[in-house]
């Protein structure tokens, strides 16, 4: 399909905005089979009339685009057919940051405010909804959400992963007597972070088993950090390790991986009666000692994405309480070559945290 593109260009002060119209193509990246990725023509539905059509900017690979990279599949999430990845973004309707998930605004979930559980929810990049990395996509206009002028594009696409934060320390009230782990030092990890720091906790311990991800953790902030093995056995010594770098209970603790190890260790660590919280999701099914964990009333509290989100996280990039911009550390262009070589570089992670598209 055909679309009319409306290109700004820049004047000096006083002028008056002008824009050039060119006839592009729109194109999309589609997974066609693990591991194969092809920009292709991408059809754009009809506007519908409270919908409008974004030129997007920006667009960051999240692990979840990845799991499909790799296995067609995200837990029950399955690629049956050619798809469009990407669902952190943002554009320019004029500038805008995109929240990415079309719930059915019908289902009690939905009346509830609890949008985020809705069954017939429609999310970028999650099967069978195709993605936004694309030079053009069509989305509600009250899921489309205005940018400050001193938060760039890269920053509002940044919003999608930085909600996710801000949600699961909303979901276990973070504050300002709140002593936490952060369990995975991995973007959503790391977000989680700044998002409890903004939140008030006044110390939190980052664990992983990577030393790059845990030096980037510490120089984003992170008061402690804790090297661990994958070895299930290992745990009790580890918990002894993460209870002396926090000098005290560990009043929360978040589970950004989602693996037997990783929350055996979150519900060891945890005080009595303090909260887990499962942040990633990793394994579809777990076995965990929850009878010792039930006797001392830690409560596991599970987040899924997020909801009501946007607003806030905008007004902290405003603000300056959470600079993102450090979590970038990859961009590509949108080319066959600069998709190719973002999905291996996220794929093998360590010192690539974040990688994004500038389109």
């Amino acid at each position: 399909m055909w679309v009319r593109m409306a290109t700004k260009t820049h004047l000096s002060d006083g002028e008056v905005d002008q824009y050039s119209v060119t006839e592009v193509e729109n194109l999309a990246v589609w997974l066609l089979a693990i591991k194969t990725l092809r920009i292709q023509p991408f059809n754009l539905p009809s506007l519908g009339p409270y919908d409008v059509k974004i030129r997007i900017k920006a667009v960051g690979i999240c692990g979840s685009d990845i799991h499909h990279f790799k296995n067609m599949r995200v837990a029950n999430f399955v690629v049956k057919k050619p798809m469009v990845l990407g669902h952190e973004c943002a554009g320019i309707v004029e500038q805008v940051a995109l929240e990415p998930g079309i719930s059915c605004r019908q289902c009690q979930l939905c009346k509830d405010g609890r949008y985020n559980l809705c069954r017939k929810m429609k999310f970028f990049g999650s099967p069978p909804t195709n993605g936004a990395l694309a030079n053009q996509v069509v989305h509600p206009a009250d899921l489309c959400f205005k940018l400050p002028d001193n938060v760039s594009l890269e920053e509002g696409a940044m919003c999608e992963p930085l909600s996710v934060g801000v949600h699961a320390c909303r979901r276990v009230n973070v504050g300002p007597d709140t002593k936490l782990i952060i369990i995975g030092a991995g973007p959503i990890g790391l977000v989680t972070m700044l998002a409890a720091r903004a939140f008030g906790s006044p110390k939190i311990v980052i664990v992983d088993v990577d030393d790059c991800r845990l030096s980037f953790a510490k120089d984003l902030g992170a008061d402690e950090i804790i090297k661990v093995s994958s070895i299930m056995q290992d745990v009790e010594e580890e918990v002894v390790r993460i209870r002396n770098a926090m000098g005290g209970p560990v009043d929360l603790s978040f589970d950004c991986v989602g693996f037997n190890k990783t929350m055996t260790t979150a519900l060891q660590a945890t005080r009595a009666g303090g909260n887990v919280c499962l942040v990633g999701l990793g394994q579809s099914e777990m076995t965990l000692p929850l009878t010792s964990a039930a006797a001392r009333e830690v409560d596991v509290i599970g987040i899924f994405r997020y909801r009501n989100t946007w607003p806030l996280c905008i007004e902290l990039l405003r603000t300056g309480e959470i600079d993102v911009k450090p979590l970038i550390t990859h961009r590509y262009n949108f080319t066959q070559e600069g998709v190719d070589e973002a999905f291996e570089t996220s794929s093998h992670g360590r010192n690539a945290i974040k990688v994004m598209f500038n389109l």
